[in-house]
């Protein structure tokens, strides 16, 4: 970086830091590899994804809502979901909602089956967050053991969401 300085450089120093889960160093970076001219949906989506990781939810909204002006399905449907969840944390429950019932008939992602369900408990909608954590859950029975490894987390925090929930 110090030899060649480059936005291009400093959003792979800021993926590298993310990779360390160091995210205030990783947004630093992707602060710097964003320039008046960025025409990519990539640096935004990493500056996105360390404003998540600390809790900088009005921030990351917006860069996501930037990402989405470029690629609507960018990252696999991944960042309308993350932008979802951004709006559930910032009390914006009802766009948070819309937004998720859009994302979820195409995406099987875990993370947004998730985030979904917990939207659902906390409007108190007890059976739709039950099925949702349960259609997380499902996918162990088919899932290659390599993706098991790589969804485990996903499959713990909806085994604690459904033990939260009452039994309808």
């Amino acid at each position: 970086i110090l030899d060649n300085p480059s936005v291009g450089n400093y959003e792979e120093l800021g993926e590298l830091y993310s990779e360390e889960k160091s995210y205030v160093r990783a947004r630093e970076c992707f602060d710097k590899a964003i320039t008046a001219r960025t025409n990519m949906p990539s640096p935004f989506y990493g500056r996105a994804l360390c404003e998540l990781q600390l809790g900088d939810y009005p921030a990351a909204r917006a860069d996501l809502e930037r990402v989405l002006s470029f690629d609507p399905k960018y990252d696999y449907s991944r960042a309308p979901g993350l932008l979802a969840h951004a709006y559930a944390q910032l009390g914006e429950k009802e766009k948070a909602a819309r937004l998720f019932e859009q994302v979820i008939e195409g995406s099987t992602l875990s993370e947004t089956q998730y985030n979904y369900a917990n939207l659902l408990k906390q409007q108190g909608k007890t059976r739709e967050a039950r099925e949702m954590a349960g259609k997380i859950l499902n996918k162990k029975a088919t899932l290659p053991r390599y993706l098991k490894r790589r969804e485990r987390p996903w499959f713990r925090r909806a085994e604690v969401l459904l033990r939260q929930l009452p039994a309808s």
